[in-house]
């Protein structure tokens, strides 16, 4: 990637060493066959969790690597270069160690290790079929039943649906509303607790979601993550996080997009002279250029604010919205660049394109994410 970067600290700059040369050497030889085949890379997220990439961001006392957000960030950015569903994988897997990172009980931190060391995956069940994002409205009920907790309902679009081996299931224990909601975590081989067929999707097809089917799952009482009804604060702290990780999933590919576009119209003739010379391509490249770079340096400003403890959410709103509507037009440009072919899977630009589009949708829509920034600024 042709990025020139200033990071805190030494040790960061060899972090983003070891992550390229992670994404050369072991992911972007291997994205392709596992794309084609729709096929879960669990032990590449195994590698890369050897490597101390999944737990970056929490403290060394927990098995982190107490690392800036600033620095996780360009790591996952990095990964996306490669191979965008390890990046969204690592980003789904550091949002879903939250909750027990920040509000889990002493017992349930002792997982913490083996969840940063990538032995355990994670998964974080919050949509809904009929509720994605209205998450204050879910519908799934947890029931107190002696020293259990029963869960039914369903949840929708659930990376690593049917691989995690943990699950944090957000349910309603009370009243309507965000006040009723609380979080649950539930092993993989919880009685009850059923992975649905992998969703066929446009990108992103080596890392499906799922759903979640809650029949009468019964798990342990001290499975609770924090109080009984604060679920929602959970869920919306670690969403303002998830939003900085999708962003820089956004970054990377559309980064990715740019050198791979800039490379072949170097290297492709017309008319006698290479395409990059055509003013018409150069500018679209300049533009491509030059909103990558403004989508970097917007998330990296969040990720500074959520560093230095001051309120973040809005800022890592903005980030989302423009870093995946800036990865849905510079892959679209790049496919431009390319003609032809840009429209074959000969070519990564496609695939890019693809994934780019899902990037507007997780972890809140860019709708969503309009509406919290154009209410921060109504409400003054």
């Amino acid at each position: 990637m042709t990025v020139d970067r200033i990071l805190p600290t030494d040790e960061a700059y060899e972090l983003l060493g070891l992550a390229q040369e992670i994404a050369d050497g072991e992911l972007a030889p291997r994205v392709d066959d596992f794309e084609a085949r729709g096929e879960f890379p669990r032990d590449v997220l195994r590698t890369v969790g050897r490597a101390g990439l999944l737990g970056l961001p929490y403290p060394e006392a927990d098995g982190g690597a107490a690392q800036p957000y600033e620095v996780y960030l360009q790591v996952l950015e990095v990964l996306a270069g490669s191979w965008t569903a390890i990046a969204e994988a690592v980003s789904v897997h550091t949002l879903s160690c939250f909750p027990v990172a920040a509000y889990g009980s002493e017992r349930q931190r002792k997982m913490l290790p083996d969840m940063l060391g990538g032995d355990l995956l994670g998964a974080y069940c919050l949509s809904e079929p009929h509720g994605g994002s209205d998450a204050a409205g879910l519908a799934t009920r947890a029931e107190r039943d002696g020293d259990q907790w029963v869960l039914t309902g369903t949840k929708a679009w659930i990376t690593h649906g049917g691989h995690a081996d943990f699950y944090n299931i957000f349910c309603r224990t009370g009243g309507p509303g965000a006040a009723g909601i609380s979080c649950v975590l539930a092993d993989s081989d919880t009685p009850g607790l059923l992975p649905q067929k992998p969703e066929r999707t446009m990108g992103l097809r080596s890392s499906p979601p799922a759903q979640i089917v809650l029949e009468g799952a019964r798990v342990p009482a001290d499975r609770l993550v924090g109080v009984e009804n604060g679920g929602f604060r959970i869920a919306m702290e670690a969403l303002d996080a998830g939003r900085l990780g999708i962003a820089a999933c956004s970054v990377g590919l559309a980064q990715a997009a740019v050198d791979y576009a800039a490379s072949y119209a170097r290297e492709r003739e017309q008319f006698g002279r290479p395409i990059a010379h055509f003013q018409g391509l150069s500018f679209m490249l300049a533009d491509m250029a030059t909103q990558v770079s403004a989508a970097r340096a917007l998330m990296l400003a969040a990720a500074r604010l959520k560093d230095a403890g001051r309120p973040y959410s809005v800022e890592a709103a903005k980030a989302k919205l423009f870093a995946t509507d800036v990865a849905m037009r510079v892959t679209t440009d790049a496919v431009q660049v390319l003609g032809g072919y840009g429209f074959v899977a000969d070519h990564p630009v496609e695939r890019w394109f693809r994934e780019a589009k899902v990037m507007q949708i997780v972890e809140g829509t860019n709708q969503i994410q309009r509406l919290v920034i154009g209410r921060a600024l109504t409400r003054g």
